[in-house]
């Protein structure tokens, strides 16, 4: 599934059509400090460690089941690029085999995706227990301690890597005016069916039309997104 964001100018704000079952949405352009950025953390924070504490028993059982299955390492952790360019370590669930970086080459033939994301919809690298982790995105539960860090956002633009960053343009570098966020756009319209471009330019709509009410909007159509598990692979 694949969806799309169009963004309308009216004079001093922007309307965004519906995008996912989103509502038509005019918002204000957004403002990258002040008030309304302040309010953005502390709701961030505040609902990310509610949330380590009301989900603390799940996380143990699934913690000890990825130990159990393999006997590798539980977390997965990977440099992504966040807010202006810094570098930060995100946290997963582990959801492939322990070397599975190292046999990345090996399937570089198989990548059904853009360069340079990869993916492969039935990639041999994943446990049993990954398969199920991923497709319920309880594997991204631990980038809530990225959220409390201050590194990521609930919602905003996917987190990218290094080597996605150093490909963008001036242009594009405009998504990485915000702080990368657990859910956003390209959570709710297809994950990983999504081309790298049309990622980018779901990313650039958000960073665009930033609201709070908009990441209201999102965090509620995640919740369908999850439970269907469109592009959840």
């Amino acid at each position: 599934m694949s969806g799309h964001a169009a963004v309308t100018p009216a004079g001093p704000r922007t309307t965004i059509r519906p995008t996912a079952g989103l509502p038509l949405l005019p918002i204000d352009h957004p403002e990258f400090s002040g008030a309304r950025l302040v309010i953005k953390s502390v709701f961030d924070k505040a609902f990310a460690l509610v949330a380590l504490i009301v989900t603390a028993p799940l996380l143990a059982v699934l913690a000890l089941a990825i130990r159990l299955d393999d006997g590798g390492p539980v977390l997965f952790k990977q440099t992504r690029v966040g807010k202006h360019g810094r570098a930060f370590c995100v946290y997963k669930f582990r959801t492939m085999v322990p070397d599975a970086e190292a046999r990345k080459t090996s399937l570089a033939c198989d990548n059904e995706q853009q360069w340079p994301l990869f993916k492969i919809r039935r990639d041999p690298r994943l446990t049993r227990l990954g398969t199920s982790l991923r497709r319920w995105s309880l594997d991204e539960l631990p980038q809530l301690l990225n959220v409390v860090a201050g590194e990521m956002s609930l919602v905003g633009p996917r987190p990218a890597l290094p080597e996605e960053a150093a490909m963008y343009g001036d242009h594009v570098r405009r998504r990485l005016a915000v702080k990368p966020g657990m859910t956003g756009l390209w959570q709710v319209n297809g994950r990983s069916d999504l081309p790298w471009d049309e990622s980018v330019r779901l990313d650039l709509s958000y960073v665009e039309n930033w609201s709070l009410m908009l990441d209201l909007h999102i965090l509620w159509k995640t919740w369908a997104a999850v439970v269907r598990g469109w592009g959840a692979y």
